[in-house]
């Protein structure tokens, strides 16, 4: 039986004990990483990350002995240099932690590719000569721009895994294509009985970012469109019922204070198409003015002419009071004549010595008198007449 030395026995446990305590175990390529390098990185993880390197064999023994569940799978992932990390980190924040502190470098002779190495299409700095028929040696399809030889198209010189001779390490340099990244390489990582290689833990946080974005953009809009009521949702949701009602009731012609007044614009709308359609000429601001002045103007006519007639009418009272007057100054004189005449008639019966010739002559001038106080009386009446009509064309 083979002797075991007594700190590999002790390297081992120790390693079963940190695989058994940590939840998370990661392994690591450290193969061409240089010590400057690995330093920086021991810094950077101080407190969060534990790493141990020791032989691929006993790496393998403290696996097998570990208690966990399917931890043996990541003895697949031990390749190159391995080491392991041990961690209570989130293995996504792990790995981006360990992206971001990568660095390129240029890859030397002998060395592997880390992944497809690539040479891009474009202009280069060398002058036709002899580099023409080196890059084309690599299946390289070059041509001569403005003195430069240019690269016509993309050109894979190295699939991942392979190693590079010197004579591509040097085109590569010279082109000043770094393939290499200077860091730790993360494998794979155990997390509760399950493996996550890097191709699981590589995500772009800025597509990852828009993702979440997307799903939360459009787990609000099926929320909105459904009438689900949240915290982020209901103030839309309430907006959006108060615009749906007054549409419909605009639909409806019902008439409230929020819609009264489009209502009203799209009646006076509708009226102005109508009458545009029916040819009306007159606008109807002037038809509505019109009407006010002949509402305005007839009662002023028929107050004029009623105002005439009264004019009119009371000139002619005025003639007949005065007509009145003037029979009732006429009246008390012929009665006066009419008592002196019976008073004179009376005389001759009681002076019974006077002739009779003398009593007709007194009654003839009697009648004579009477006669001219008629004549008089009327030519007054008809002078009075004539003024009163000369004052009344005059007034009119």
């Amino acid at each position: 039986m083979a002797h075991v030395a007594q700190h590999k026995k002790e390297t081992v446990k120790e390693f079963t004990k940190l695989i058994d305590e940590y939840p998370i175990i990661g392994v690591v390529n450290m193969q061409n990483l240089p010590t400057k390098q690995l330093q920086i990185m021991r810094e950077k993880l101080r407190g969060k990350v534990l790493l141990r390197m020791t032989k691929r064999r006993l790496i393998n023994i403290a696996i097998n002995d570990s208690k966990k569940p399917h931890i043996d799978k990541l003895k697949e992932y031990l390749n190159g240099m391995p080491a392991i990390l041990f961690t209570k980190e989130n293995p996504f924040s792990l790995f981006s932690t360990i992206k971001k502190n990568k660095s390129k470098a240029p890859i030397g002779a002998g060395q592997t590719a880390p992944n497809d190495i690539v040479i891009p299409a474009g202009k280069t700095s060398f002058a036709p000569g002899p580099v023409i028929g080196e890059l084309g040696s690599f299946g390289i399809m070059t041509a001569v721009e403005d003195g430069k030889i240019a690269i016509k198209e993309d050109k894979v010189v190295a699939k991942e895994g392979e190693v590079v001779d010197a004579k591509l390490a040097g085109i590569l340099q010279r082109l000043g294509v770094e393939p290499m990244e200077i860091g730790l390489d993360l494998k794979a990582v155990y997390e509760k009985g399950e493996i996550l290689t890097k191709d699981v833990l590589d995500v772009d946080e800025d597509a990852y970012r828009k993702d979440f974005q997307s799903a939360a953009v459009m787990a609000f809009n099926l929320a909105i469109n459904a009438g689900y009521p949240t915290t982020e949702t209901v103030t839309l949701l309430i907006q959006k019922a108060a615009a749906d009602s007054k549409a419909l009731a605009l639909e409806c012609d019902i008439l409230t204070d929020e819609t009264v007044g489009t209502l009203l614009a799209k009646a006076e709308g509708e009226a102005s198409v109508l009458n545009s359609k029916l040819d009306i000429k007159a606008p109807v601001e002037e038809t509505k003015e019109e009407i006010k002045e002949e509402k305005v103007e007839e009662p002023k006519e028929e107050m004029k002419k009623e105002a005439k007639e009264e004019i009119k009418e009371e000139p002619a009272k005025e003639e007949e009071k005065v007509e009145e007057k003037k029979e009732e100054e006429i009246t008390p004189e012929a009665e006066v004549s009419e008592t002196k005449v019976s008073d004179d008639a009376q005389k001759p019966e009681e002076v019974s010595d006077k002739p009779a010739k003398e009593e007709t002559k007194e009654e003839e001038k009697v009648e004579e008198e009477k006669d001219e106080t008629k004549e008089d009386k009327t030519d007054a009446q008809e002078a009075d007449a004539s003024k009163n009509n000369e004052k009344d064309s005059k007034e009119s």
